[in-house]
């Protein structure tokens, strides 16, 4: 009898476009009060838009206004430069 295979969640970082296990990616997450917060459980409710943990794929992504396409938000400037700090800290 063959064993079924467990299937691993992918999701597509939003700068670079590759698609990786959905833990190799940081979720960022647009709560149902329209918060925008960085979400390192991926289990907040909300919209989520996932970025690897590469501050170029954060620095495409935000150029490119992908987070607010993807998050059907507006995200002002403090909050970008809160996840940039927030990514640099857990990068290290």
């Amino acid at each position: 009898m063959e064993t079924k295979k467990k299937k691993i969640p992918e999701r597509r970082c939003v700068g670079c476009g590759e698609t990786k296990e959905k833990k190799a990616l940081i979720r960022v997450v647009r709560t149902p009060e329209g918060e925008v917060v960085l979400d390192v459980t991926g289990k907040k409710s909300g919209r989520g838009a996932y970025i690897c943990h590469s501050l170029s794929c954060f620095k495409k992504a935000r150029k490119s206004k992908r987070f607010e396409t993807n998050l059907s938000v507006e995200i002002p400037d403090e909050i970008y430069d809160k996840l940039e700090k927030e990514l640099t800290e857990s990068a290290i």
